[in-house]
């Protein structure tokens, strides 16, 4: 049978201004991805319950990547070393065997850390730097445009570990 966990409340409905609401959104989806994880031992983390064969732990490592693709690479046009680094030799999702899952965990609060910090009062209508993953001005979205993409990627992926996480140990609203 199924266990039922009450859901952690939303961003509070109070809010108006939609920099806020974007910002408390992401925060929000960080945090259920990482509640959706908590209580899955190692071996868990590292099965797959889906035909398509990622796993838990290959999903967080994927969610750091994509901050980092999206905001230091894209945003910021910084050189980022292999910014397809959660991708393995068969283009999946890869976590490296000799990476605890603990260390993807730290290294995705460390990056969710720097991206908040990073995009903290910068208007949502500044355009991404070229030079990164753009190469030029006119192919460089709006960071407001590039914080909505990395919502519904987490929100999408949120659902994914709802399915996963009951598929594992019957937890659901997680």
């Amino acid at each position: 049978m199924p266990t039922s966990v009450s859901p952690i409340d939303e961003p509070p409905s109070t809010l108006t201004d939609p920099r806020e609401m974007l910002d408390a959104y992401l925060d929000y989806y960080r945090g259920v991805v990482l509640r959706k994880l908590d209580g899955l031992g190692e071996t868990e983390l590292r099965t797959t319950r889906l035909p398509s064969g990622w796993t838990p732990l290959e999903l967080l490592h994927h969610l750091t990547h994509v901050e980092r693709r999206w905001l230091r690479w894209g945003f910021l046009g910084e050189p980022v070393e292999a910014p397809w680094g959660d991708r393995g030799p068969d283009d999946r999702w890869h976590v490296p065997e000799d990476l605890p899952p603990a260390e993807v965990r730290a290294r995705f609060e460390e990056q969710c850390a720097w991206s908040r910090r990073t995009v903290a009062g910068v208007p949502l209508d500044r355009r991404a730097r070229p030079g990164g993953r753009f190469a030029t001005e006119a192919e460089a979205p709006a960071l407001g445009w590039i914080l909505f993409h990395l919502l519904q990627e987490y929100a999408r992926h949120a659902g994914q570990l709802d399915v996963v996480r009951e598929l594992a140990d019957g937890t659901v609203g997680k």
